[in-house]
């Protein structure tokens, strides 16, 4: 007999995770359908298999996910939804081997292998997922390292200032943050300002509010 908790509060789903987990009688099947719920449940059967859609709890972010598995390390999950981030993807998985990942939108194959899987103690990681993860380790790869000190006179230069203002604000010469700017045009592979403002802007090395261009 295996203890399954559904964490999912759309009906329809949880229905027919209910009814695929039914098809061994022996199976305990549990719902929840909220943060409270799920640990009131865990508390009482830690050893079980979650299967959580996370974007649907209220989660404030993968760290207390994480903290959670780590409380009840017993418990194997399987990550099901609809749209999970390259990055919460990675950082669970790098986190842990307690999850698995599996898309609604697959196969009912592919769930079914998922739930299997964690029932077992091992890991099941979708391709889709697997795919996501390794495009952004290229993306990063091919994004250039700026310095922390390259980065905040981006960030200065965002904000409008001119290169007297930057040099004299960081105790620096106009002639060591001239340097900084040749470096950071290099390395970007830009030619103007505006444009590695934009380049830092999809980055995420500026945030929108700083940006003034």
């Amino acid at each position: 007999m295996g203890n399954y908790i559904i964490a999912d509060n759309q009906e329809l789903t949880s229905f027919a995770l209910e009814s695929l987990l039914k098809t061994n009688e022996q199976n305990r099947v549990l719902r929840a359908v909220n943060k409270a719920e799920l640990l009131a449940l865990l508390q009482k059967h830690g050893q079980a298999v979650v299967i959580l859609d996370y974007t649907l709890f209220d989660f404030t972010n993968a760290d207390s996910l994480l903290i959670l598995s780590e409380r009840f390390a017993m418990t194997s999950w399987v990550l099901l939804s609809d749209d999970l981030t390259e990055s919460f993807l990675r950082k669970v998985i790098y986190a842990s081997h307690a999850f698995s990942v599996v898309f609604k939108d697959l196969p009912l194959k592919a769930v079914r292998d998922a739930i299997d899987y964690a029932t077992e103690g091992r890991r099941y990681v979708c391709q889709r997922a697997t795919e996501m993860i390794l495009a952004q380790q290229e993306e990063e790869a091919r994004t250039p390292v700026l310095t922390t000190t390259e980065i905040e006179i981006v960030k200065a230069i965002a904000q409008g200032k001119t290169t007297k203002d930057i040099a004299a604000e960081r105790f620096l010469s106009v002639h060591t943050v001239n340097t900084h700017r040749k470096n950071i045009f290099r390395k970007l592979g830009v030619n103007t300002a505006h444009e590695a403002i934009k380049y830092a802007f999809r980055a995420g090395w500026v945030d929108p509010s700083e940006f003034y261009i």
